[in-house]
């Protein structure tokens, strides 16, 4: 877990808002299935794999993978500079990921993305910290981190968890 007091109360802020004005259908589903801010810090360890949806100029939904670390209560994840979800999200930073373990765990997201290493501009104040993170993770030598990846954190306005069985969850 790397988050502060001040970062888990937002979360937790964020994840009741999203519940408390959510559809009745959903509200059905996830109440008392669900986890708290600092419950989910402690699932979400590691790499997790996303579903990213992005936007296509012409408006059409576009749904890729991406490898998602929950670092600081926000989801960051890469691609390559080059690829699609990449322009789209440099047009329009509007995106959407789920995490899905099988029936297990569902963590649901929607926000806005900012560029964690633009390639012109300055680098978000904690990208040293993130980038020391990720080679860990990946290997120092796993990408040029200058030209060849692009990372983003998203700033959720809405999410959700589902987790009927927490105590399995946090037993993993």
């Amino acid at each position: 877990m790397r988050e502060t007091p001040e970062q888990l109360k937002e979360l937790q802020a964020l994840l009741d808002a999203s519940l408390s004005r959510s559809t009745s259908h959903l509200r059905s589903i996830v109440t008392d299935r669900t986890a708290t801010a600092e419950q989910l810090t402690r699932i979400l360890v590691g790499m997790c794999t996303l579903a990213l949806s992005t936007v296509t100029a012409k408006g059409e939904p576009r749904i890729s993978g991406a490898d998602g670390h929950f670092l600081h209560g926000r989801w960051c994840f890469g691609t390559a500079r080059t690829a699609a979800k990449a322009r789209h999200l440099a047009a329009r930073p509007a995106a959407s990921v789920a995490h899905l373990r099988g029936e297990d765990l569902g963590v649901f997201a929607h926000g806005t993305v900012e560029v964690l290493n633009p390639r012109d501009g300055e680098p978000a104040a904690d990208w040293p910290y993130l980038l020391a993170y990720f080679k860990d993770f990946y290997g120092a030598d796993a990408f040029d981190w200058d030209e060849e990846v692009v990372y983003y954190r998203l700033h959720p306005h809405w999410m959700t968890v589902y987790a009927p069985d927490l105590d399995q969850l946090l037993r993993q």
